[in-house]
């Protein structure tokens, strides 16, 4: 589920306790977590909607009032409304990660990781030209990176992510670049 900034950042400081959102079946689970700009959240609850959405509906979602509500909800979209109880439940360890310098331990750790990766994939290895082209191109926008490699878009972005989870890259507002942590890697090799 995408949560723009500012919703992000109410769940965060608990202005905001609950999404709405219009799907065909429920795409969260109460129990179940997400990353977001501001940190990891849980969800609560998942709900549908019923009756009429309320000012209190709009101000949980950090809205002031229930016709903001129905604004932002656009029900021409199909599916039925649910509301997400959320709250935020910690920092995203990435963030820190990413800026940690690897000592040559990690450095052997990442390398057990990346080769992992690399052997997971049929059309053999990956992590270490993904990390070079980000590294040699940082702030351009994914799908010119994958075009460049002749690759889908989405693959590509699903990849740059499992090297996020390792602490190596950063999403910019455009493309990506290489953490710290992932500078200092590509030096240790």
């Amino acid at each position: 589920m995408l949560l723009n900034r500012a919703t992000a950042e109410g769940i965060r400081d608990g202005s905001v306790t609950a999404v709405f959102r219009r799907w065909e079946v429920p795409r969260a689970r109460p129990g179940g977590r997400q990353r977001t700009v501001a940190g990891v959240i849980r969800f609560i609850s998942v709900d549908p909607v019923v009756g009429e959405l309320t000012d209190e509906d709009a101000k949980s979602a950090g809205l002031p009032s229930a016709e903001a509500l129905r604004k932002a909800d656009r029900g021409d979209r199909g599916g039925r409304l649910y509301r997400i109880g959320v709250t935020f439940d910690r920092p995203d360890e990435r963030l820190t990660l990413r800026e940690q310098l690897p000592s040559p331990t990690e450095v052997a750790a990442i390398d057990d990781a990346l080769d992992r990766l690399d052997r997971a994939r049929r059309t053999g290895p990956w992590t270490r030209e993904v990390l070079g082209l980000i590294e040699s191109r940082p702030g351009i926008r994914a799908p010119e990176l994958a075009e460049s490699l002749g690759r889908d878009t989405r693959p590509f972005k699903a990849d740059v992510r499992k090297l996020k989870e390792l602490g190596l890259t950063c999403s910019l507002a455009v493309g990506y670049r290489l953490s710290p942590r992932g500078e200092a890697y590509l030096r240790a090799q």
